[in-house]
């Protein structure tokens, strides 16, 4: 099988099911945000940097992205055909599991008394870029949802919403773990210069 199939051309592609949409689509737009946070998520996973206890955990977050991405690219009338093809779905436990990981990694981190500057080790530095860009991608999925038509489910939201608050927390234990300090913010009428 070829890689490209040359149907895009026109600046349309495919939903699932088969439904051709600009390629500018709402829903086109925030599965492809979902799917670049994703890429962000294993570049950070393949930093020399990250540590070895959090790769295994990022490869399962990349998972659990894909099978958003698949549900964000199904539109409504085509949900019970996905569900009889993909076997996972974020769902309560997913977000669960979510949080498991933010107390751990909040367990062994000094308590956090001020901001702190997207900064430190590469992995650290890759995983701020990831929670920016889960960021939007949760602003997208909300924006998506706000029309009850296209059928978003409330999970989807809450676990961006928790995913981008362990990867701030995961670049914490990233810098903690290579002893390397954070950056504290400092106002600008404190700067001096």
């Amino acid at each position: 099988m070829k890689l490209y199939t040359k149907k895009g051309d026109t600046g349309d592609t495919s939903l699932f099911g088969g439904q051709r949409v600009s390629k500018n689509n709402e829903r086109v737009t925030a599965y492809g945000d979902v799917d670049e946070a994703n890429s962000f998520i294993g570049f950070a996973a393949s930093s020399a940097s990250t540590p070895e206890a959090l790769r295994g955990p990022l490869q399962a977050v990349m998972s659990d992205l894909f099978d958003l991405g698949a549900e964000l690219a199904t539109p409504p009338l085509q949900k019970d055909k996905l569900e009889k093809k993909l076997v996972s779905f974020i769902d309560q436990d997913r977000i669960k599991h979510l949080e498991q990981w933010i107390d751990e990694a909040d367990a062994q981190l000094p308590p956090l008394t001020h901001f702190v500057l997207p900064a430190g080790t590469e992995a650290a530095g890759a995983l701020h870029v990831a929670r920016t860009v889960v960021r939007r991608a949760e602003r997208s999925v909300v924006a998506l949802g706000r029309d009850p038509d296209h059928g978003i489910r409330s999970e989807l939201y809450v676990y961006l919403n928790r995913l981008s608050d362990l990867l701030f927390i995961w670049a914490r234990l990233a810098n903690h773990e290579a002893q390397v300090a954070e950056i504290q913010w400092i106002p600008s009428k404190d700067r001096g210069a």
